[in-house]
């Protein structure tokens, strides 16, 4: 009978979304016009004012790999997930000068790169045109950074001021009139020292051709774009790479750091921990998993960010079991497409949308009961509603006189299959504790003021 029951609440627990409850049409409405930061700083919002939540896929070496029917196939899966960004690079990471793409296709000419090869530009286009068809923005990254600081990468380095100058208006020339485009400039390189100049070049080239599209920077990991780019006007909003150093990464300090800078900026962490990827690298720590993934979206986004970043180690390298995995991928890219991690995204995505989630600020104050350690639980609340994230659930203690006036509804929401269900409340009045009869998992308490209005808490 243990065993049923464990294998029970196994399924119940775990089970991401069947196939008939996938993300329904396209995952961005393009119509709504181009994206902007909303009037308070902290946001991306489309021309009309609507939200828009990023909800990153690291797809790197989308480009550089797959062929015109694999790139769809990934594609639609993201859609139907829904993501709304696919990061990727047009100057690949592994070999990206010196190796063709899928059909052969290097991106310059005689390595030369005042001359762009068309055939392999098209086949970048391709992509980015089904991209769009299917509701997705590219978040574009130019060139790898080791094509401006070699570091670890192959390089080689081709990128000065002046050529990446020239590089960034060709590129933006290209890509200006496209609706789906964000730019990220770097590409997990620090933006300091001799780099500043080039990575300022890039960004100011592309911005003085393209001003129809937002940037960010993407920065080697433990840090943030802020550090050395925050006040430079290329630079719409900032992006950490908390990374993959350790199990517990408190993306949340940064973050805060981020929001508290001048002038006010969104921010969000553009690559945490991947599923799939080793523990710093080396299989004996073990490997990071849906949990871990879990934890770093609620920290970062209840910190207060714009969004969130997803990544699957076997998917930003396309691993296809032909190849030399990068750092023990062990899984083939199409098969970790449905890592239970990225079915998480799409319920963490239908879980903020369902409520005034622009409204919200980070609100740790409301809990009674924390912690500074793995287990820290994570507050925000809106106007007239609070989400509050706990990684290991035993108890949740709220103090009542800091959260809206009113009567209230509360909900827990289970963040691995996107379903909730309704808490009695009718005893609570100033001492509100919350408990889950299922206990050392993660699980979101969702507390709304009762005349709001709000359905249960993912229901779109």
């Amino acid at each position: 009978m243990k065993n049923i029951l464990t294998i029970s609440l196994f399924i119940l627990f775990t089970a991401p979304l069947s196939a008939q409850n996938e993300w329904q049409g396209p995952s961005v409405d393009f119509a709504n016009g181009p994206l902007e930061v909303s009037d308070n700083g902290r946001f991306l919002v489309h021309k009309n004012g609507r939200s828009f939540f990023y909800l990153g896929d690291t797809a790197w070496e989308l480009f550089h790999c797959l062929s015109r029917e694999e790139a769809e196939a990934y594609l639609q899966n993201r859609r139907s997930k829904g993501f709304t960004v696919i990061q990727a690079v047009a100057l690949a990471e592994m070999n990206g000068l010196n190796e063709g793409n899928y059909y052969g296709e290097k991106p310059f000419l005689d390595s030369d790169h005042t001359q762009p090869n068309e055939k392999y530009f098209e086949h970048v286009d391709w992509i980015i045109s089904k991209a769009e068809e299917k509701g997705i923005y590219i978040g574009l990254l130019p060139t790898w950074g080791d094509k401006v600081d070699r570091q670890w990468g192959v390089g080689p380095v081709v990128f000065d001021a002046e050529k990446a100058a020239d590089y960034g208006k060709w590129i933006a020339k290209r890509y200006k009139e496209r609706p789906n485009i964000i730019w990220i400039n770097g590409g997990d390189r620090s933006g300091g020292g001799e780099n500043t100049v080039v990575w300022n070049a890039l960004g100011n080239a592309i911005k003085s051709v393209d001003k129809n599209h937002l940037m960010t920077y993407h920065p080697v990991g433990g840090n943030s774009s802020s550090k050395w780019f925050h006040t430079e006007e290329w630079l719409d909003f900032n992006m950490m790479q908390s990374g993959h150093s350790d199990r517990y990464i408190p993306n949340y300090n940064q973050l805060s750091y981020d929001r508290s800078l001048d002038p006010v900026k969104p921010t969000l962490d553009g690559e945490p921990c991947y599923e799939e990827h080793a523990i710093n690298w080396n299989p004996q720590f073990g490997w990071f998993d849906d949990a871990d993934i879990r934890q770093m979206a609620y920290w970062g986004l209840l910190s207060g960010t714009c969004g969130t970043t997803y990544g699957a180690h076997p998917i930003w390298q396309f691993y296809d079991l032909k190849k030399t995995p990068v750092t023990h991928a062990r899984m083939h890219w199409r098969d970790a497409m449905d890592l239970p991690g990225a079915f998480d995204m799409m319920h963490v995505r239908q879980l903020f949308e369902s409520r005034d989630w622009m409204s919200l600020e980070p609100a740790n104050e409301i809990i009674l009961n924390n912690s500074e350690n793995e287990s820290k639980m994570m507050a925000a609340k809106g106007e007239d509603f609070a989400i509050v994230y706990a990684p290991f659930l035993s108890e949740i203690n709220i103090d009542r006189a800091k959260l809206f006036e009113g009567n209230f509804n509360a909900w827990w929401y289970n963040p691995r299959t996107g379903t909730s269900e309704a808490i009695d409340t009718s005893s609570m009045s100033s001492h509100m504790i919350f408990r889950h009869q299922v206990t050392g998992i993660d699980w979101v308490l969702v507390i709304d003021r009762k005349d709001a209005g709000y359905g249960p808490p993912g229901e779109l």
